[in-house]
């Protein structure tokens, strides 16, 4: 703001002295200073306030404006508490070194003024970054986030970043906020929040908070607690979401060849492709027939869009340049070998849960394998997310290490093959358990555990014997099946591992 706007700021009922020429100075900051040369606390373009303790003798006036002159500060004002109005001899050293002098009246405190005129500067500030920042939206110029986020911390003195949901700072000073920004982000009822972290609050504000889901979305952060902020600097924050979001979709994967094509290579591994054809698209995506991956696979109950869970793994597996594809309302990545990967993506899944709510994200992890093991591993990271959704938790992941080798087979078999297996099996178990209230699955479940022990089986169940004995006639009657034959607990033994 200009010298001569502080005239019009009745409130204050500041009085211009001498320095009329000089009113279309800028004011950048408002300071208070009473030491003879306060010239080290000056970087230019201040309102000086003084009550003038400094001055001892007429001789004092002279060293004191000539360090206001020296640092380029904008104007003086003086206080009347001391002097009453400012003495000749500052007047006369004001205009000397032409420092527009201002009085302030005793009944007005300089802690108002200082308030009053930096509401005023960060107003105006805001509305010229805003306007800024709508040019460089207009623009999309391509010098990335940085150059933005250092345009806010210079011009209104406060730092921003933009973080992902698993807590990667995307763009933002190298010093990152508190840990728990995200976690609040996350878990707030509304946005913006604020989190009273000391030494300082943070804002925080979605990124796309109508479009996308907030797990799936970036956050914005601000030193600084936005309930205080005027209208112009919310508009800000409005604008640079503006600017992130197209930033966001400009990088998307899928808008650039090597993205379709890494979608395409997913399509074909799931299905009856010929191997040669796998190959073939595997080293047009840029990926190595003899290197070594992992296929990763993840859903969320139709909760997320799909461009949303595509995306939110994609997050999750950052850094591992992963190829990744949707197929049946499953998000499939290929990512090169890697023994941390799966602890990797454990540690964002407890970052994600508090925001997860009602979404069950579940991930399952394959093990190793070359160019030519790519279907079997994407089959098993997918049995692996399935087993992953039965455990029912917020989030939840399987490795392949938890799938014993019976599982590993199952993961080939269709389907709806396992699922028509099991339910010819053991529904009328679960029919006769609803209706009667009955117990006769978990029945099942603890005798095959036990190895068919009548005795342990019984004291885990907490039955007498012939009442087991009862339970597991019933069982054998409903299913037309023997439990003393082999064959058949197996049968029993995968049908329950498939639910």
């Amino acid at each position: 703001m200009r010298l001569r706007s502080l005239l019009a700021m009745t409130d204050l009922g500041l009085e211009l002295v001498t320095g009329e020429e000089e009113l279309d100075r800028f004011v950048r900051w408002v300071v208070t200073q009473d030491l003879p040369d306060p010239s080290r606390y000056l970087s230019g373009g201040e309102l000086v306030l003084t009550g003038m303790q400094w001055r001892s003798g007429p001789q004092d006036s002279e060293t004191f404006v000539a360090a206001l002159a020296r640092s380029k500060a904008a104007a003086l004002a003086t206080g009347d508490a001391r002097y009453g109005e400012p003495p000749e001899d500052v007047v006369q050293a004001c205009r000397k070194y032409r420092i527009p002098l201002f009085r302030v009246d005793e009944r007005v405190a300089f802690a108002t003024v200082t308030e009053r005129i930096t509401r005023m500067l960060s107003t105006g500030r805001a509305a010229d970054l805003t306007a800024i920042l709508d040019r460089h939206r207009q623009l999309v110029s391509g010098t990335g986030l940085g150059s933005v986020l250092d345009l806010i911390e210079r011009d209104l003195d406060m730092r921003c970043w933009v973080m992902s949901t698993t807590g990667r700072v995307v763009a933002g000073p190298a010093e990152p906020p508190p840990a728990r920004t995200v976690t609040e982000f996350l878990s707030a009822r509304r946005l913006p929040h604020v989190v009273r972290a000391e030494p300082q609050p943070y804002s925080l504000f979605a990124v796309d908070e109508f479009g996308t889901s907030r797990v799936a979305d970036w956050l914005l952060v601000f030193d600084s607690d936005c309930s205080d902020w005027p209208e112009q600097r919310r508009a800000l924050a409005g604008e640079l979401a503006a600017i992130v979001s197209l930033e966001r979709v400009r990088n998307d994967d899928r808008q650039r060849a090597e993205g379709r094509l890494a979608e395409e290579l997913v399509q074909l591994i799931v299905s009856d492709a010929k191997p040669a054809e796998i190959i073939s698209r595997l080293e047009l995506t840029g990926l190595g027939v003899t290197d070594s991956y992992v296929a990763v696979a993840a859903a969320a109950e139709d909760v997320l869009r799909p461009r949303e869970l595509r995306a939110l793994l994609r997050e999750i597996l950052y850094g591992r340049t992963p190829a990744a594809g949707l197929v049946d309302g499953e998000a499939i990545a290929l990512i090169p070998a890697d023994a941390d990967a799966r602890t990797e993506i454990g540690s964002a899944l407890r970052t994600l849960e508090p925001g997860l709510g009602g979404i069950r994200l579940s991930i399952g992890v394959s093990g190793i394998v070359d160019g030519e093991g790519l279907r079997g591993a994407v089959e098993e990271a997918r049995y692996a997310r399935r087993m992953a959704a039965g455990r029912g938790r917020a989030g939840a992941l399987v490795g392949h290490d938890e799938l014993a080798t019976h599982m590993m087979l199952l993961a080939s078999v269709p389907d709806e093959v396992r699922r028509m297996f099991r339910l010819r099996l053991l529904d009328p178990l679960v029919t006769y358990d609803q209706d009667n209230g009955a117990d006769l699955v978990h029945t099942l479940q603890i005798f095959l555990q036990t190895n068919g022990s009548w005795t342990r089986s019984a004291e885990l169940l907490h039955l007498h014997v012939n009442t087991l004995r009862y339970r597991i006639a019933r069982i054998e009657e409903l299913t037309g099946r023997d439990l003393s034959r082999l064959e058949d607990r197996v049968d029993f033994f995968l049908a329950l591992a498939l639910g």
